[in-house]
């Protein structure tokens, strides 16, 4: 689950057990599905295609799976009809959640996640009742491979378009216009810049909450609920975790 970006969240969810994987596998298969029906098949005249192989790629995703979910999308492999719905709405402690799904039956899947905030004392909001607390931001997390000197990193992607870069020992936090990230990614590979932890568009909280106690317990109990609904795609909150929580 995503709260504010941290590229350790992305690195655990890459070890996870083939279980996990196989989870994600299916999420990313419904974001080439409808990245293929706004754009069509051919990454190379689609480019948000090309930004979900790249994450595909990213949690090690075969290229097998890839071409067949490209395949499916396109109809040559059967056809299902997703659709991406964002719900909004309060955990306890006035944390503030964005629900990302993509989904073939919208009443189930609002039903369900009513059900995920309502479980832990949260409540469902309307669209844009909790999204103006958040910045929507191109993200790309490069892990840091020796030899890689921070100067010429973030004089790299600056001069890619990127708006902002964050470093610490470990990896990069790219920051660009969600429009460039597409542009600032291709920039940084023809520069040799592959190992991308993640490479995607997410909510950043303007400001975080702290939680503690019942509210703590509240918030780690709805986002497991959250990660274990295979209709959701992403999760984004302003609540300040505990580290560990963060990189579970």
């Amino acid at each position: 689950m995503s709260g504010h970006s941290k590229w350790h969240n992305i690195q655990a969810k890459k070890g996870k057990a083939d279980a996990a994987r196989g989870k994600i596998f299916t999420k990313i298969g419904r974001e080439i599905a409808i990245a293929v029906r706004e754009g069509g098949s051919n990454p190379d005249v689609n480019g948000k295609l090309r930004d979900v192989i790249a994450k595909a790629k990213a949690n090690n995703m075969p290229n097998d799976n890839i071409t067949r979910s490209i395949k499916k999308a396109a109809g040559e492999l059967g056809n299902v009809d997703y659709e991406q719905i964002t719900y909004e709405g309060y955990a306890p402690g006035g944390v503030a959640v964005i629900v990302e799904t993509i989904t073939d039956n919208r009443n189930r899947t609002a039903s369900d996640i009513r059900h995920c905030f309502s479980k832990v004392g949260g409540n469902m909001g309307t669209t844009g009742s909790v999204s103006f607390m958040f910045d929507q931001k191109g993200v790309l997390v490069v892990e840091r491979q020796p030899g890689m000197d921070e100067d010429e990193m973030m004089m790299m992607a600056l001069d890619a378009g990127a708006e902002d870069v964050k470093t610490d020992e470990d990896a990069f936090e790219i920051y660009t216009a969600p429009n460039d990230l597409t542009t600032v990614r291709e920039a940084l590979e023809k520069q040799g810049i592959t190992s991308f932890l993640t490479a995607e568009v997410q909510m950043i909280p303007q400001n975080t909450v702290a939680v503690e106690g019942e509210n703590l317990e509240a918030i780690q109990k709805m986002l497991e609920l959250l990660d274990d609904y295979d209709d959701v795609q992403e999760v984004f909150h302003n609540a300040e975790l505990p580290e560990e929580e963060e990189e579970e």
